[in-house]
């Protein structure tokens, strides 16, 4: 049986915001005015990814001429152990594309963020 937990809006900082629920600790985070959850457990060493910071990442491709390019500021997650990098909305690390971080359900319901575990 799913649980869930409800957030108010404003009540989710730019930083994002952990919650626990069903024993997990899960990272709630508002992107470009979407919500998204990600578990709180770096795949590289299981450090509290959620608490990192909040950055962008450097990307260097084709298009920009193979010069780096500032790209997706406000969409990482930093962990604080070890700096592996996390695209919030995929839960995807930007090093190792293989395994993603859990991702939850979230939705929102008369301004609150309902997280689904």
């Amino acid at each position: 049986m799913a649980e869930e937990v409800s957030l108010r809006e404003e009540d989710i900082p730019d930083s994002g915001r952990i919650v626990k629920i069903r024993g997990l600790e899960i990272g709630v985070f508002r992107v470009g005015g979407s919500y998204y959850a990600l578990l709180n457990r770096c795949l590289h060493q299981g450090g509290p990814v959620c608490t990192g910071r909040i950055s962008g990442t450097l990307l260097c491709r084709a298009e920009s001429d193979w010069k780096f390019e500032w790209v997706k500021e406000g969409e990482i997650v930093v962990c604080p152990w070890h700096s592996m990098e996390y695209d919030i909305r995929t839960g995807r690390s930007l090093a190792y594309s293989g395994n993603p971080l859990r991702t939850y359900p979230v939705e929102l319901r008369d301004g609150n963020v309902v997280v689904k575990v």
